[in-house]
């Protein structure tokens, strides 16, 4: 399935974003040739479970009222907890069947082009969880099927298990990635550039930190994912560390002297590496998406890559939050 080089990630729609200003961000995403998105059911970001489903709403809303529903690829997902009951999250049977129905009332579509797995669950079986994202496949309410935060050996050993029992195979993942955090160029991307798997990595631009916006010493940013409801302690924990500053300071003169912005260097690093298929670009703000768009006219020379991966290569070995 060929999809467009920049995929909209929809998080911020229905906390951060309200429906007008989301739908102003889809417009500008359209606009500017990005016809991939990608939601998941417990999204907003930083939301309870009084808001869950919100964003795949406004996202369902937009595709209706702008007839746009076969001019996109549209990626949703399912795993984390959508209610207090302990049946109400997970890989199960159950909780897939129970969301992706959910998701396609929400979505206001018939079929979910690509179905993903949050994150990884140790507690249901994968050859159950296979079979029934199999079985939404072989009914057509699903196209293809990934996953998303799944270390290398959880994707290896998921695809082995579909192969072996003739079931449909992840065909993506959903890695976080970006020059603050490299930790999967160790194992995952080799293995999915040997067996075919698409990357569609988020974060690209370490959840705004590579903006080179922010100020350590200010403290985090009122109205950012640093400051976003239940999200916020694990975005500080991630990127808001003094050592995280300083390499951002420390990129700072090479935007400077290729001539472009930190968010365009950040995507621009992103994309070039040969593995990325589709990097997830997010936005509060309509114009916030001129920057990363903009990487794509941008080839950093391999001079810049080597002193890129020079000055970040101790983010190859961070451990997973």
């Amino acid at each position: 399935m060929a999809v467009s080089k920049f995929c909209l990630g929809t998080m911020t729609f229905g906390l951060q974003c309200e429906e007008e200003e989301s739908f102003a961000i889809l417009d500008a995403a359209a606009e500017h040739g990005i016809t991939f998105i990608d939601t998941a059911n417990v999204y907003p970001l930083g939301g309870g479970l009084d808001v869950v489903g919100r964003t795949e709403e406004i996202v369902g809303e937009w595709l209706t009222s702008r007839g746009a529903r076969d001019d996109v690829v549209l990626a949703t997902k399912c795993v984390a907890p959508m209610g207090r009951r302990r049946w109400q999250r997970g890989a199960s049977r159950k909780h897939i069947m129970d969301e992706i129905d959910a998701s396609l009332r929400r979505l206001q579509t018939d079929h979910i082009d690509l179905y993903q797995l949050h994150r990884y669950d140790p507690n249901t079986p994968i050859d159950e969880t296979l079979s029934a994202l199999d079985d939404l496949v072989r009914v057509g309410k699903v196209r293809y099927l990934g996953c998303s935060n799944y270390a290398a050996w959880q994707l290896a050993r998921a695809n082995g298990v579909a192969a072996a029992a003739g079931l449909r195979r992840f065909d993506s993942v959903q890695p976080r990635y970006n020059l603050l955090f490299r930790t999967y160029e160790r194992d995952l991307f080799e293995l999915c550039r040997l067996d075919d798997i698409a990357v569609i990595p988020y974060n690209p631009i370490a959840g705004g930190l590579l903006s080179g916006k922010h100020s350590f010493e200010a403290g985090p940013t009122a109205g950012t994912r640093f400051t976003s409801g239940n999200s916020a302690e694990r975005y500080q924990s991630r990127y808001w560390q003094e050592a995280e500053f300083t390499t951002v300071d420390l990129l700072r003169p090479i935007a400077a002297e290729a001539g472009i912005s930190m968010v365009t260097l950040a995507n621009a690093w992103v994309l070039a590496n040969p593995v990325i298929t589709s990097p997830i670009v997010g936005a509060s703000r309509p114009d916030q998406l001129d920057e990363a768009v903009a990487a794509l006219d941008v080839t950093l020379d391999d001079d810049v890559l080597a002193l890129l991966g020079e000055l970040t290569a101790d983010y190859c070995d961070v451990p997973f939050s």
